[in-house]
């Protein structure tokens, strides 16, 4: 970890120290903030205490961010447009991680302070988009091309339909217990309150097997939150340490040879493909490659030939200027990054120029290779085939230390310990207009842990708190047992708000930081 800060000066060094601090700063709150939807459904059904409910979260939440999947990290992290992330300075990254980390913080302790259950991922999206923004605003360039609108339109889908997703299945999961598991007083106890179980049979706990499945629900929960809200504070370090202090970071230096070759096997398959379907590719106006690069692309020929397209250098030097992530450079992107990956062992045999470019290379090849699997031209088999290569052409670049995965895993599970009372009143007291049943309780649970489990899967950000807190409306909505509208009109406000308000704070905030650093 030390030798990141090697050759920086004692400013920029202490200021990544801050930034780092503040990443950490950010999941603490997450953890105490998104803690409350974990454990409220347990503490309210009384099925743990909430010393043993909050603490159980705090471990579950460790190990998701342990065995979670780094593609909800880079996910955030591409939000912002790839010439901005190959190219970003060290005072600008600072900038932009003070910027991203206080809007996100500010509104989080904000709603916190309120009680009310609003989304730390849309904090953080937020951010990210009001900085894209202003960074283009400041530099004079396109606003439309300010984001990765692609990344930035899946997410928001995903974002919008995941608390839908919860509401219906958590409602039907309800009605079909109500309907077909309570054929029997015994099984009917699954639809009482706490305080109606000890009326009716004296009894302060679930039914065991209730009770259990409370338990394990509320687990999966917080392992699921883990698993996705976890790793975006890993992205943003990342993104951090890259822009201020990449020798040491900006490829995976510990890659194994085998995942060097793999990286190596994709560019060349890569050529391959390119070679197959030459027509298709750089045929297609979509793609928007210029006549006069048409012109210089074709015929492709193998790497190991004579290549007819025009080449800066026959042998390669690292100080030729990158290429740009366009399909009119993909042939020469190609070749500079199987020449850097020829016969390659390990990374630490490159300086750090070369580093550099290796990691530009690769990420503008995947890039490419994404225009060329959304092209409508490709087939299912060959969108699968390219979505693999866009795998192992990242799979050293798009990494994390395992040292930045367990420090992020540490701060969420430790902000687990303080503050989640205030939003976990909320949600166990002040959504219904009556106290939690042991189905409501289960059903939104288990509804929350599937969904943002096969989010964190599929690398999709999405948030806990809303889709638990959908899915306990959409269960208290079956039930009959009536809303607080109150309530549930401050949390739509807050979700509404949310993104605009951080648009603008950190918008404002990267303005007044870049001009003090």
């Amino acid at each position: 970890m030390l030798h990141l800060f090697t050759g920086l000066e004692l400013k920029t060094g202490i200021m990544l120290v801050i930034a780092l601090i503040f990443v950490l700063i950010y999941e603490v709150i997450n953890g105490f903030h998104d803690t409350a939807n974990a454990v409220a459904t347990v503490i309210y059904t009384r099925a743990l205490s909430s010393n043993l409910a909050v603490a159980m979260s705090g471990v579950f939440n460790f190990l998701g961010v342990i065995m979670g999947k780094l593609s909800v990290a880079y996910a955030i992290v591409h939000l912002l447009p790839t010439d901005f992330l190959l190219n970003i300075s060290s005072s600008n990254s600072l900038a932009m991680m003070f910027s991203i980390l206080l809007a996100a913080i500010i509104w989080n302790l904000g709603t916190w302070y309120l009680g009310l259950p609003a989304s730390s991922s849309h904090a953080l999206i937020g951010s990210i988009i009001g900085i894209g923004i202003t960074n283009a605003l400041v530099g004079d360039s396109s606003v439309v091309q300010a984001l990765n609108l692609p990344k930035f339109l899946e997410i928001s889908l995903s974002l919008i339909i995941s608390p839908l997703v919860g509401f219906l299945l958590a409602g039907v999961m309800v009605y079909g217990m109500r309907r077909y598991w309570s054929k029997t007083e015994k099984r009917s106890c699954i639809h009482l309150t706490p305080a109606e179980r000890e009326e009716k049979d004296g009894e302060l706990k679930p039914p065991l097997l209730t009770r259990i499945a409370l338990i394990v629900s509320a687990a999966g929960v917080s392992f699921s939150h883990g698993a996705n809200d976890g790793q975006k504070g890993i992205g943003l370090i990342m993104l951090a340490l890259v822009g201020v202090a990449p020798a040491g970071i900006i490829v995976n230096l510990d890659a194994s040879g085998y995942d060097i070759s793999r990286t190596r096997d994709a560019v060349n398959h890569l050529h391959q493909y390119y070679t197959q379907h030459q027509n298709l590719i750089f045929g297609s106006d979509k793609l928007l490659i210029p006549p006069t690069a048409k012109k210089n692309l074709s015929p492709i020929l193998p790497l190991t030939g004579t290549a007819s397209i025009k080449i800066l250098d026959q042998e390669y030097n690292s100080q030729i200027p990158v290429c740009q992530c366009d399909m009119s450079q993909a042939l020469l992107s190609i070749k500079r990054a199987s020449l850097l990956l020829d016969n390659l062992k390990s990374y630490e045999m490159l300086d750090v120029n070369q580093r550099s470019l290796v990691r530009h290379l690769l990420i503008c090849l995947a890039e490419n290779a994404e225009k060329v699997e959304q092209l409508p031209e490709t087939s299912a088999a060959d969108k699968k085939f390219l979505s693999n290569l866009r795998h192992s052409l990242l799979c050293t670049v798009e990494y994390a230390p395992i040292w930045i995965i367990i420090t992020v895993a540490l701060a969420l599970s430790l902000g687990t310990i303080v503050g989640w009372r205030r939003v976990a009143t909320t949600i166990g007291e002040k959504i219904g207009k009556k106290g939690m049943t042991y189905a409501q309780g289960l059903s939104a649970q288990l509804t929350t842990a599937v969904s943002i489990g096969v989010a964190s899967y599929t690398g999709m950000p999405v948030s806990t708190t809303q889709v638990l807190s959908s899915a306990l409306t959409g269960t208290i909505m079956v039930d009959g047992g009536g809303v607080q509208i109150k309530t549930v009109k401050n949390i739509l406000l807050a979700w509404v708000l949310t993104l605009p308000m951080v648009m603008i704070l950190s918008s404002s905030l990267y303005w007044l930081t870049l001009k003090i650093i």
